[in-house]
């Protein structure tokens, strides 16, 4: 986790690919912890194709099967649907000119929000962006696992004041 942290968490992520699969990651770490997601994201890689969305797009039962049967990932057939359904909205997103960095960047001006105080749960800011992809057909992305994915992602910046990260990032 230490390493994670201090190489990868909460740096600002710009490739939409990238950033679909770590909304897609964080979907599935609803309800579980971080490091069982962290523990298993190279086994997520190799069942998702590396997350990319063209390729998850055009997958079907007999693929979901495969991946509940996969000890290596979560076998949530909720989450499994959700994130071939979310591939085939990001992919929408694009067919009509719609970049996923630019869409997720622009609800922060471009810029990592910074959050002082407690480190919240949700915001205003991810309930925003939760009913943004909701409308766009993304599942699992309600307001907590969506502030989760903003951590992560570098769109705000909530390391805790003293963390050597917080002014690097």
């Amino acid at each position: 986790m230490r390493e994670y942290h201090d190489t990868e968490w909460g740096v600002p992520e710009r490739d939409s690919r990238a950033l679909w699969e770590a909304l897609m990651l964080d979907g599935f770490q609803a309800g579980l912890s971080w490091i069982t997601i962290l523990r298993k994201r190279e086994a997520f890689r190799e069942e998702f194709r590396k997350f990319d969305p063209c390729v998850v797009s055009e997958m079907g039962e007999k693929d979901i099967v495969r991946a509940l049967a996969n000890p290596g990932i979560v076998r949530s057939r909720a989450k499994i649907e959700a994130t071939i359904a979310n591939a085939r909205a990001y992919l929408e997103m694009e067919a009509d000119g719609e970049s996923f960095s630019t869409f997720s960047w622009s609800f922060v001006g471009g810029v990592p929000a910074k959050i002082r105080g407690d480190v919240p749960a949700k915001t205003p800011l991810s309930e925003s962006i939760s009913i943004a992809l909701r409308k766009r057909g993304f599942k699992f992305v309600g307001p907590t696992t969506v502030y989760a994915w903003m951590q992560a992602t570098g769109l705000v910046n909530d390391h805790v004041p003293g963390c050597f990260r917080r002014n690097e990032v």
